[in-house]
């Protein structure tokens, strides 16, 4: 009867099964993707140190229009990637964080391969 609750669930296995494999170190941080209904977030994370090197999002003060399409996404990618390449960040690993490599979350990763970080 709750689809919505069994689809999330599906998603955070899907995470943590990813997350098994794919960890973040100071020379190759993790370039981690969530998308909620009306945003998108993107983090760079070294997980040897546990820290959050930089982050955008839709909801960033300097963003304009709305975070619920493939549009924002881009920006937002391209955003993250003029951000980690001003603190020196050139290759990342792509954590799609469980959702399928499509739609916003792909446009997400072109905008940052386009704004030059290498994935």
């Amino acid at each position: 009867m709750f689809k919505k609750e069994a689809r999330q669930g599906q998603r955070e296995r899907r995470h943590l099964r990813v997350r098994k494999k794919v960890s973040g170190t100071t020379e190759r941080p993790r370039l981690s993707v969530y998308r909620s209904e009306k945003n998108i977030y993107a983090q760079i994370i070294d997980d040897v140190k546990g820290v959050t090197l930089v982050s955008a999002s839709s909801l960033d003060k300097d963003f304009e229009g709305l975070g619920s399409n493939k549009e924002a996404a881009k920006k937002v990618g391209e955003l993250i990637a003029k951000k980690a390449l001003d603190k020196g960040i050139n290759n990342v690993i792509f954590d799609r964080g469980g959702f399928i490599y499509h739609g916003r979350v792909k446009e997400l990763a072109e905008g940052a391969r386009e704004a030059g970080l290498q994935f």
